[in-house]
């Protein structure tokens, strides 16, 4: 159930992330959104920690994905850029969350 409300978090923070961005627009309807979206991740992070996850692994992959869900849906979403070297970066911090996973073992 831990990467269930692991994944929770990661889509409520990117939801969080990409919401502060249309307010910061001038869609100021959006901050509610950002409220919300970041009190329910750190909420589905404590349900995550609680079931037994570490908070090394929890907070990485929360992290990364985070970071990679959020540069690929701005570049959707608000028409930003996207680059291979964002991608290069992405596939770097990914690997490193994974060194993390396989080295608490």
């Amino acid at each position: 159930m831990e990467w269930v409300y692991l994944a929770g978090a990661i889509l409520t923070e990117t939801a969080a992330a990409l919401s502060l961005k249309a307010a910061t627009n001038g869609r100021r309807i959006w901050y509610a959104a950002v409220i919300a979206g970041y009190l329910s991740a750190f909420g589905f992070l404590v349900l995550t920690l609680g079931e037994g996850l570490g908070i090394g692994i929890a907070y990485g992959i929360w992290a990364a994905a985070g970071v990679a869900i959020t540069a690929v849906a701005s570049k959707f979403l608000f028409k930003e850029h996207f680059t291979r070297l964002m991608a290069l970066g992405i596939g770097l911090i990914s690997a490193g969350v994974l060194l993390v996973e396989l080295g608490s073992h």
